[in-house]
């Protein structure tokens, strides 16, 4: 075949595939209608830019909720992690209880040898340090504003003073909170206001 024939059955492919996918209308004459193909390729042109705009929203939908799932799961992993924390840390109280048992008890904390006794109140300051490190902070003093969400009441205690009603009479077991969160709330006697001793 010659170089030419070659060419030229190339030429008539290519513009019958281009017929193809423009899908160009005839007349009776069998030219082509260019009107009717440019106003097809409009109606196309806009299915296709309708399409990619539906495409481009969904992944930018799809890429929102992937963000957010990722943020919720660091909050989830924050959580998990300060409820352990304060599952660990309020075992610990139990043996801080202990040690301020064995402390109230002037008396005979004092008869105890005092190299041993120096021992335990050196173990008492590393878990006090413990505790500071983490946040933990001790609620429940005497004299203070009895308030139900740090304190839970035990007991009332009369008094005719009005200054000191509602206020801590005793703490009868030391609370704790780990920033704003409760990990106990301190146990204590409360003055109550005698209005028949005070009048």
């Amino acid at each position: 075949m010659k170089e030419e024939d070659k060419n030229d059955n190339k030429d008539l492919h290519e513009q019958e595939t281009l017929d193809d996918v423009l899908e160009f209308e005839y007349n009776e004459d069998g030219e082509e209608d260019l009107k009717k193909t440019i106003k097809k390729l409009r109606v196309d042109l806009k299915v296709c830019q309708k399409e990619k705009e539906e495409y481009l929203t969904g992944w930018q939908k799809e890429r929102a909720d992937f963000i957010n799932y990722k943020k919720e799961e660091e909050i989830r992993k924050s959580n998990f992690s300060e409820a352990v924390r304060e599952r660990i840390l309020g075992r610990f109280l139990s043996v801080l209880d202990s040690f301020n048992m064995a402390f109230a008890d002037k008396e005979s904390w004092n008869k105890v040898d005092e190299n041993w006794r120096k021992g335990v109140e050196y173990i008492y300051s590393q878990l006090n340090t413990v505790f500071e490190e983490y946040g933990v902070k001790d609620i429940g003093v005497e004299g203070e504003l009895f308030d139900p969400s740090l304190h839970h009441s035990v007991d009332v205690v009369k008094t005719n003073e009005k200054d000191m009603d509602h206020k801590i009479a005793k703490v009868i077991q030391k609370g704790y909170k780990l920033g704003e969160r409760i990990l106990r709330p301190a146990r204590v006697n409360v003055f109550e206001y005698d209005t028949k001793d005070g009048e």
